[in-house]
């Protein structure tokens, strides 16, 4: 199968987009770098939603396979589920999940409803319009979230929320979703820890923490936007990952990794995940949601995940490559 065609397809964006869209172009110049040693010729095509552009442009690369990097479709995460659907349509093998699996866990709302049913614990929440009479709503710390886009770039000052009723929680809430761009719910803040288990076709990598290195005692311990991508600000030097744990922590980390495993059996996840959770002072996990399709930029944390796990960027593109051919 080597010296085929495989067409790396990928949202469009423009000089003018966030820094977390542009991103993308990292992933596509990694991807297309590792996918030419394994002897692939590569076709890079933006996906946006003149869907017929990029038709004629995957039909005339007659690719073997489709690298799938596609992260949201003009700008908006409620549109990602477009292009698996759309090979689907064209007959054509693609990495990572399908599109019912990516539309299942881009709706944070639909994927925390399939946890509740389930019985793996995810943090109590409110919808909009919702009525919040859930044990764990009633008062204290939240955050308003959004239930398509992903989790960093909704977070900002305002995010955050600490309510003394239900109504008081309510309203809030209301507020966002009148001014804030997309929709929002409102999720309880776990006090705790961070930690995220990243899954390679089905095996699981090293687990990692997210370390919130001398935060003040007031400041909430949560991966923000500014975390993941201000590299000059207070957050993103002091959020440090580790894949060091000692023997005490050995028992949640299995538990953790058992967890993930249901997940990716759950929601029918293919290619390569990742499941993020915090883990509250009773050392209980809770699950926050999936990330299919992560980001695969050489500085990740599924890359990290991968080299803990002794495999190179280019040995995990073929994991990720094989996993997609196979199927």
């Amino acid at each position: 199968m080597k010296g085929k065609n495989a067409v790396i397809l990928h949202n469009q964006v423009g000089a003018d987009s966030p820094r977390d869209e542009l991103d993308v172009l990292v992933q596509v110049e990694a991807v297309g770098r590792s996918l030419a040693e394994l002897g692939y010729r590569t076709v890079v095509v933006p996906f946006s939603l003149d869907v017929d552009k990029a038709v004629r442009a995957i039909r005339k690369a007659d690719p073997l396979f489709v690298f799938n990097l596609v992260e949201s479709v003009a700008g908006d995460g409620r549109l990602v589920h477009l292009a698996p659907a759309l090979l689907d349509h064209l007959n054509l093998r693609y990495t990572g999940s399908g599109q019912e699996a990516i539309f299942v866990t881009s709706n944070k709302i639909l994927s925390k409803k399939l946890f509740q049913q389930a019985g793996i614990p995810t943090p109590p929440w409110i919808a909009p319009g919702a009525a919040a009479s859930e044990a764990g709503t009633e008062a204290g710390t939240f955050l308003l979230k959004s239930e398509w886009e992903h989790a960093s770039n909704w977070f900002d000052d305002a995010s955050v929320v600490k309510a003394g009723s239900a109504d008081e929680l309510r309203a809030a809430l209301e507020k966002r979703n009148r001014v804030g761009k997309g929709r929002f719910f409102a999720e309880r803040y776990i006090e705790g820890r961070e930690f995220n288990q990243a899954l390679l076709g089905g095996e699981l990598l090293p687990a990692a923490e997210m370390r919130f290195v001398e935060y003040p005692e007031d400041k909430l311990r949560v991966v923000d936007f500014r975390a993941k991508w201000e590299e000059e600000s207070f957050e993103f030097t002091h959020t440090q990952r580790s894949f060091d744990f000692s023997a005490a922590d050995q028992p949640l980390i299995e538990q953790l990794r058992a967890v993930a495993r249901r997940c990716w059996d759950l929601f029918g996840l293919g290619g390569y995940a990742r499941v993020d959770f915090r883990v509250d002072g009773e050392n209980r996990p809770w699950v926050l949601e999936i990330n299919a399709n992560p980001c695969l930029s050489p500085d990740s944390g599924f890359n990290a995940a991968a080299e803990r796990g002794g495999l190179s960027y280019t040995r995990m593109v073929e994991r990720i490559v094989a996993d997609c051919l196979c199927r």
